[in-house]
């Protein structure tokens, strides 16, 4: 008579999982594993999910960058009244929009006959390009000279929860991996003591597609971004409960380690649970060194208009270059108070518009010039935008007129780039005289994801991850994506 335990070996020795995980020690098992991995991109190991602590990145190609900062102006910023002068506005201001303009069209909140709406910001050129520019910028400015400005950017949606997961993670439903989890899965760290994907936010407000946007999707856990303050405890949940010592801990997680590695049956989710367990253990230390910033100089504080200890776009972006400075290989600034529709003094063109522009526009430069003298612009592609743009007719919401603003608009809009291996002082793209149509140099919201995946040394079409029985990917199987080479220096 068999005993209990020894029935309960049988079975699990009857098991496929436990064949499968038999075969990786076999012939089998190298057949397996090149059955599996045809499919993918290589950088995983045998089951499928690199670790992030001292992973080597397996590029397609040379990279130009090793690491992204995006600034994600959650709302969108009107590019009429920042990027993209339309002479045309100031000449037809308060006409109807043409109604060829209108057929067919969908707005969030514009209701009936629209009319034009001339920006009501002057403009001026910047540095040795010229680069026209609003002079509600003058940080924006002083760098222009180090900017790649792309006025022909697209969407295909144009509500901001769906437009920030299309921008974000490719695409515009809940349950895909975010671009900086793409990116963790492919580069891992730098470091073994801080996450490879780090998340910051400004604003009073979290993007309207919540954590989405730097959640880890269909990937292993361990590649979602983590959010970190500058205000009180860095990063929540990563201090041990009282009356625990880091020793303690440590046993803990080794004990835990040691469970898992006797059970047959752990899996990918396992190993990526006790991935991000082990890196909160590395992160108590590294943490509070790196989120110090009274540590820097009175000088590149005031580079930044940054204040240790508040809350703020300005201690984000230099909090930014100190974790690309240490390591760390996407860090996503999000910065909500870009939606200027215009129904009162909070969102409309003429009061919060300059409002958000004085809090982020020196902070913005700041960082481009801290990266640039301390060598590392040319590895660290920073990235300026929205999730879509602003119309040229004016939104008045509800017919009350006494503020103005704009609506979504999916059809054309503005970004920049800096350093990581994009030329500088380039506008690439156009629009039509009202700023209405992208038509020329048109970028795709994808397009841009390739480009970025590009510049990171990552074929878009290889960068895979199997799920669903597809071979899943940033810029999404359903239709082809390019990568912007005019903009490559």
């Amino acid at each position: 008579m068999l005993s209990n335990d020894a029935k309960i070996l049988q079975l699990e020795a009857a098991t496929r999982r436990r064949f499968l995980c038999d075969a990786g020690l076999s012939l089998g098992g190298v057949a397996l594993a090149s059955l599996l991995g045809g499919a993918s991109s290589s950088l995983a190991d045998g089951d499928g999910v690199p670790s992030t602590g001292g992973f080597k990145p397996q590029h397609h190609f040379a990279p130009r960058a090793k690491s992204v900062i995006f600034i994600h102006c959650a709302g969108a910023p009107p590019q009429h009244d920042l990027f993209d002068l339309k002479p045309a506005l100031d000449r037809y201001n308060g006409q109807p929009c043409p109604d060829e303009y209108l057929k067919g069209e969908k707005f969030a909140f514009i209701k009936g006959h629209p009319t034009l709406l001339a920006s009501p910001f002057k403009f001026a050129h910047f540095g040795r390009s010229g680069m026209e520019l609003s002079t509600l910028l003058p940080g924006m400015g002083s760098i222009a000279d180090e900017l790649t400005l792309l006025r022909g950017m697209k969407t295909d949606q144009f509500n901001h929860a769906p437009a920030q997961l299309l921008m974000h993670t490719g695409e515009a439903r809940f349950g895909h991996p975010s671009m900086g989890a793409w990116l963790s899965y492919g580069l891992g760290s730098a470091t073994a003591q801080l996450p490879s994907f780090v998340v910051l936010v400004s604003g009073d407000k979290t993007p309207d597609a919540g954590k989405s946007v730097w959640g880890s999707g269909f990937l292993p856990g361990q590649f979602q971004g983590v959010q970190c303050r500058t205000v009180g405890e860095s990063v929540l949940y990563l201090d041990d409960p009282r009356g625990t010592t880091r020793a303690s801990r440590r046993a803990a997680l080794d004990a835990m380690r040691d469970l898992n590695a006797m059970s047959p049956f752990a899996d990918a989710s396992t190993r990526a649970r006790v991935e991000q367990f082990e890196m909160a253990y590395r992160m108590q230390m590294s943490v509070p060194e790196a989120t110090a910033l009274s540590s820097e100089s009175a000088e590149t504080l005031a580079l930044y208009g940054a204040t240790p200890g508040a809350a703020s776009f300005a201690n984000n972006c230099l909090l930014a270059r100190r974790l690309v400075e240490r390591g760390v290989r996407f860090v996503q600034l999000f910065d909500w108070g870009w939606d200027a529709h215009g129904t009162g003094p909070n969102d409309d063109l003429l009061h919060q518009l300059p409002k958000k522009c004085l809090e982020t526009d020196r902070p913005s430069a700041g960082l481009v010039l801290d990266l640039k003298r301390r060598g590392l612009l040319d590895e660290t592609l920073v990235i300026w935008g929205g999730e879509f743009g602003r119309t040229p007719m004016v939104e008045y919401r509800n017919g009350v007129k006494t503020f103005i603003g704009r609506d979504h608009h999916p059809h054309c809009f503005s970004m920049w780039m800096a350093g990581g291996g994009v030329k500088k002082g380039l506008v690439y793209g156009a629009t039509d005289e009202l700023g209405y149509f992208a038509t020329e140099g048109i970028v795709h919201v994808q397009d841009l994801q390739a480009t970025i995946l590009a510049l990171l040394g990552f074929d878009h079409e290889r960068l895979t991850y199997r799920h669903a029985g597809l071979d899943q990917r940033l810029t999404g199987v359903t239709k082809p994506s390019r990568v912007v080479h005019e903009i490559m220096a």
